[in-house]
């Protein structure tokens, strides 16, 4: 692995630059027996105590959406929590375009120690099948840290809309081919798949129309130039909640805590369900000491009651799994949204 090349590389170089240090080292490897076997255990215990040390400096977090969307709103409860386990400073860093893509992109290729760090969503494993020319690889670019929480995506309209149910919405849409439209933060976002996964099972053609981010999508929604937006649990909360939006369905499978009153997608187009999932990705090849003490100051931060009840008040469920969790579920997320992908013909370059 990477890290362990290095520290190797570094004590060869030291020894052949000092003679003196050659010798001593030649000494020791005959009086121990063997030069093979001390040698990695010297490099383990190394590597132990780097990461004991981590974090030693503070972490950034990039988010690959605008500020004021839903995911904003979990990166910054979760690194309130996250800088308390830690005992660091953990920043917030807002990479927003190209449908997460572009925010990803710089962790992918940031330095495999832990301080950069990637919260995003689903959009992560939709745009494996959803992005012709990605500038990374989504399995060797990132190391999965672990699942954060999950929850529903809301359709909502403004109050004064027409569209006051699921079933208005499709009566209207397949009345009118295409003249109806819906908003989303971005290409490739799990809200715009939402609305894709919506328009091929209720059989109907509404037009995407796709913003930099959640916060554009709500502005031009309250100021009538679209018709109705997919957006995040947590983004839309405060809207509905002040009667400037109305919620009319849920994507998750069952009704919300959150949205009690308000229906699922599902019980008008039964099978129906788009839950939007938020978790933590390092750079590939992140050291799994370090994914281990990330980990659990995620498990450690899910435990507590304010945060807890910040998440439950956003409509979304806390969820931790383990490093290796994660990426059997990543795996398994690819595969079912590459299925929505080509089954609807979807493409970006």
């Amino acid at each position: 692995m990477p890290f362990m090349k290095g520290i190797a590389r570094q004590n060869k170089e030291t020894i052949l630059k000092f003679p003196s240090l050659q010798r001593r080292a030649v000494l020791r490897m005959a009086t121990a027996g063997t030069a093979l076997v001390g040698a990695p255990a010297l490099f383990i215990g190394t590597a132990a105590r780097a990461a004991d040390a981590f974090p030693s400096r503070p972490l950034r977090v990039v988010i690959p959406f605008t500020a004021g969307g839903g995911t904003d709103v979990v990166g910054r409860v979760l690194g309130q929590a996250l800088a308390a386990e830690l005992g660091q400073p953990v920043i917030i860093d807002n990479r927003a375009g190209a449908g997460t893509v572009i925010g990803s992109d710089i962790v992918s290729k940031a330095t495999a120690d832990g301080y950069t760090l990637l919260l995003t969503t689903s959009a992560i494993a939709i745009n494996a099948s959803l992005v012709k020319s990605l500038p990374y690889d989504t399995e060797k670019g990132f190391t999965e840290v672990g699942l954060i929480c999950h929850g529903p995506n809301v359709l909502v309209t403004r109050p004064n809309s027409p569209y006051k149910t699921i079933a208005d919405v499709v009566k209207a849409a397949k009345a009118n081919p295409g003249k109806l439209n819906y908003g989303s933060s971005g290409n490739g976002s799990a809200v715009h798949l939402a609305g894709e996964l919506f328009k091929n099972m209720a059989q109907v053609n509404i037009t995407h129309v796709p913003y930099r981010g959640a916060g554009p999508a709500y502005t031009d929604l309250l100021g009538g130039q679209i018709d109705m937006v997919f957006g995040t649990a947590g983004g839309v909360a405060k809207f509905v909640e002040s009667g400037k939006m109305r919620a009319v369905a849920v994507t998750s499978p069952q009704r919300s805590a959150a949205y009690k009153n308000v229906p699922t997608i599902a019980e008008t187009i039964p099978g129906y369900s788009a839950e939007v999932w938020y978790a933590i990705f390092a750079p590939g090849g992140t050291p799994p000491a370090v994914l281990d003490r990330l980990n659990a100051a995620l498990r450690k931060a899910a435990e507590a009651p304010a945060y807890r009840e910040r998440l439950a008040g956003e409509g979304l469920t806390v969820a931790v799994n383990s490093p290796q969790e994660m990426t059997k579920f990543m795996r398994a997320e690819e595969a079912r949204w590459r299925k929505v992908v080509t089954d609807g013909h979807i493409t970006i370059d």
